[in-house]
């Protein structure tokens, strides 16, 4: 009988013992690597051959686009290319990707933390003409992924280094993440400006409240959200900064207006450039007009950027993604 006991307990031990190493053989939820990049900038892996032709000439269209409502042209995303066979390792660690599969079974998939977290990467698969067809039929759902994506990211490096601006919640009852670089350069009861000298120029945001009703919907929304931003701009942006004459809408061109929703609000989105009166000093913008019910009121974040002669995607990149990040408490 004792002999049995031991038996038994020998036995438990040594399952207990493999059990243990099987679980130190195991690697921990949560280990994938992060993943790495510029902001807004997209790995396309293609074989040179196809990325000098014609489907390389339908990725550049589409992903290389003109970005609305800057003065010069700038691509939706820089692109980098290289063969499939360069695509391991770190490189497959990037956040966003175009993976080109020709002569296989004709497929278009997204994929989700694939390689690294986060991660959104696009693979095409099947003859050139197939992926050219994918690529027209699916661009826009690809792009919005990329730029959520990326704008999650850019949000996330801004919240390391934060300014608290309790102003904003005492005055206007909400919050925005908004980095250490800026300073408030004007406060009122109802309305800051907030900047960040960058070289060769100046980031800008403005935000305040207006009552509903300002701006209309429907056919003249974007005149109502002109006359709305110039009537402001006019007078709260002093021509010391910027030059004698006033800050208003560029008027040789309409403004790009899209619909959209913040923190579970009803918002038009305006982007377009501005210009000072009678001067050759000009630059992109972008409002957000929320419609905040709850408190009765329209609540309007702008950003706009002064950098003569520079490129500014990416300077517009970060206020909108300041801007995205309000929270109405």
């Amino acid at each position: 009988m004792k002999k049995l006991l031991l038996a038994i307990i020998g036995l438990f031990c040594m399952l207990s013992c493999t059990e243990t190493k099987k679980d130190k053989s195991q690697k921990p939820m949560g280990a994938m690597a992060h993943s790495v990049g510029k902001i807004n900038e997209v790995s396309v892996v293609i074989d040179n051959e196809l990325w000098k032709g014609s489907l390389g000439d339908t990725i550049r269209k589409y992903f290389g686009a003109e970005v609305p409502g800057l003065p010069q042209e700038e691509p939706l995303f820089s692109m980098r290319q290289m063969p499939v066979a360069a695509f391991s390792g770190l490189a497959r660690k990037n956040r966003t990707f175009l993976w080109i599969n020709k002569g296989k079974n004709n497929n278009f998939t997204l994929l989700k933390n694939k390689y690294a977290t986060p991660q959104v990467g696009a693979v095409f698969s099947g003859t050139e003409n197939e992926i050219i067809a994918f690529i027209k039929e699916n661009h826009e759902t690809i792009v919005s992924k990329f730029k959520h994506i990326e704008t999650r990211e850019k949000q996330a490096r801004i919240k390391k280094s934060l300014e608290k601006i309790p102003q904003l919640k005492e005055k206007l009852g909400i919050t925005v993440a908004i980095p250490t670089a800026y300073r408030i350069a004007t406060e009122e009861d109802k309305f800051f400006w907030i900047r960040k000298d960058i070289p060769h120029g100046s980031m800008n945001l403005m935000i305040y409240e207006l009552p509903l009703g300002i701006v209309s919907k429907d056919s003249n929304t974007i005149g109502s959200i002109i006359k709305m931003r110039d009537s402001i701009g006019s007078i709260k942006i002093p021509a010391s900064e910027t030059g004698t004459g006033k800050f208003i809408t560029e008027e040789a061109y309409a403004p790009y207006l899209y619909e959209t929703t913040l923190n579970n609000r009803f918002t038009f989105e305006t982007k377009g450039t501005w210009e000072i009166k009678d001067r050759f000093m000009a630059g992109p913008f972008v409002n957000y007009v929320i419609e905040d019910i709850p408190n009765n009121r329209l609540m309007v974040l702008e950003g706009f950027v002064f950098a003569p002669s520079v490129y500014k995607r990416d300077n517009m990149f970060e206020l909108e993604a300041i801007i995205k990040t309000i929270k109405f408490e």
